[in-house]
């Protein structure tokens, strides 16, 4: 049989270079050859997630429900997110000595324990001990010491050129989740209370049990997660103590290092300024995103327009799938201009939307704003979480990405309280536009100060694995056996 001409066959090529292309480009690829325990935590993060969007949406009706002045409910948000801050620096600061999965563990066990307590009980100041201690997002964003161990994690266990792609993947699926959740609360509560003619505390209180169930699925995810999430050090002492061949003097080393440093990990000379320039620029992001967080305006569009849960949920459902898709066009983005030009371009124009959020009476024009922020407010989340790696040193990105976090909840703690009082004055607009006026302030800071230095630090990792690299094939010709 005559062979084909070159030219049919070519369409077929052509075909797949276009399709490898797309997986590139989307970030798929990366994400496929990703380890099992980066799926893992992708995973954990739709279901963190999916629980927060639910909770969310519905914490502020229902502590209005239980009779909560509005002063009392921004007070009750602030105080959740100082105890959030308490509970994020400890297990942050020893996440690499206890173990990693220790405390994603112990997280999700907390996040249980509040939905269990919101279930059952109606005492403010019960409910509030409950917010403190445990894990309760009055944001619809990320708390708790999950995300900084993860984005460790996963920058521990991928490539640092698929990095942007898995991060874009990982808060991809966050947004995915928050947005499962929005509608599936949104949709549930409404059957609750119009069909099954539940009273709506009752119904919420099925909302916390449905958290608390989430909880534990967190909990058994977390449990199949290899020793290979664990810092260096932690796997280095675990085969110190596993391998009995080892001189004892050489284990005892490895695996009893000077308690002060087993507990605090030291942060570079170099890498200090950074940090401190970093907490401050983020502190104010999220200062700004704590007087106009979501469960804010879930109520605002709520009481203002009268807008029923179920189509909440469905509109939060739709700018939650738009922000996830935007996420890989940002990823993609990334590749070509850079993380911090990414950032700031992507999330400087969701910001002015934002500042004017609470000005139009007329409910379209609101829903436009809201829709135009809350679609492309996320776009910087996989660049910012590259950058973080990238900016800092291996050994540091633990304690600093916890280090970070808890500097920005600390900052988002105090904007709920301020938006309770100007709630109570009829002032919520003004809570929006300082609210994007801060965040605006955030992305002209970022630009300013790492735009240089983001380029310095990826070309020092760069060297850096290469003379890893150079070392290891030496290591090789000297013992004519490939190093394990």
């Amino acid at each position: 049989m005559d062979a084909p001409p070159l030219s049919a066959a070519a369409p077929k090529s052509d075909n797949g270079g276009i399709s490898k292309r797309i997986f590139e480009e989307t970030g798929l690829l990366s994400m496929y050859t990703s380890s099992h325990d980066v799926k893992l935590l992708c995973l954990q993060r739709f279901v963190r997630m999916f629980a927060y969007g639910a909770s969310t949406l519905v914490l502020v009706a229902y502590l209005s429900a239980l009779s909560v002045p509005k002063a009392a409910i921004g007070l009750f948000m602030t105080l959740t997110l100082v105890g959030d801050i308490c509970i994020s620096f400890i297990l942050t600061l020893f996440a690499d000595a206890l173990g990693r999965r220790a405390v994603l563990g112990l997280g999700a066990l907390l996040m249980t324990a509040s939905g269990v307590v919101f279930a059952l009980f109606d005492n403010y100041w019960v409910l509030l001990v409950a917010a403190v201690v445990g894990v309760i997002s009055p944001s619809g964003n990320e708390i708790g010491p999950f995300r900084a161990i993860e984005e460790s994690i996963v920058a521990h266990l991928t490539d640092p050129k698929n990095r942007s792609d898995v991060y874009a993947w990982y808060s991809l699926l966050g947004n995915v989740g928050t947005a499962c959740g929005s509608i599936t609360c949104g949709w549930v509560l409404q059957h609750l209370t119009e069909t099954l003619e539940w009273d709506s505390v009752r119904a919420y209180r099925a909302v916390y049990i449905g958290y608390a169930i989430l909880g534990l699925l967190k909990l058994t995810f977390t449990v199949f997660l290899s020793h290979r999430v664990e810092s260096e050090k932690k796997q280095q002492q675990s085969r110190a103590r596993n391998d009995e061949t080892r001189p004892l003097l050489e284990q005892s080393s490895i695996a009893d290092p000077p308690p002060r440093r087993r507990w605090f990990p030291d942060i570079s000379k170099e890498s200090v300024p950074v940090v401190i320039t970093l907490c401050l620029l983020f502190a104010l992001d999220s200062f700004g995103s704590g007087l106009a967080p979501l469960s804010w305006i879930t109520y605002y569009f709520k009481d203002h327009f009268n807008i029923d849960e179920g189509k909440l949920g469905t509109i939060f459902f739709v700018t939650q799938l738009i922000a996830g898709a935007s996420l890989i066009v940002a990823a993609s983005l990334a590749k070509r201009f850079g993380n911090v030009n990414t950032m700031v371009f992507t999330h400087l124009p969701s910001q002015i939307f934002r500042a004017l959020l609470g000005i139009p009476s007329d409910i379209h024009l609101a829903l436009l704003f809201l829709i135009l922020n809350s679609s492309t407010q996320s776009m910087d989340s996989a660049p910012r979480a590259a950058f973080l790696a990238a900016i800092v040193l291996p050994e540091e990105r633990t304690v600093v990405m916890g280090t970070v976090n808890v500097v920005k909840t600390t900052a988002q703690s105090l904007g709920p309280i301020l938006t309770g009082v100007l709630v109570d004055r009829n002032l919520f607009w003004v809570s929006f536009l300082c609210s994007g006026g801060l965040k605006i302030l955030y992305d002209i800071g970022l630009l300013a100060f790492f735009k240089e230095k983001e380029r310095e630090r990826e070309q020092a990792e760069r060297q850096r694995i290469e003379d890893e690299e150079r070392e290891h094939g030496s290591r090789e010709n000297q013992t004519g056996e490939p190093m394990s």
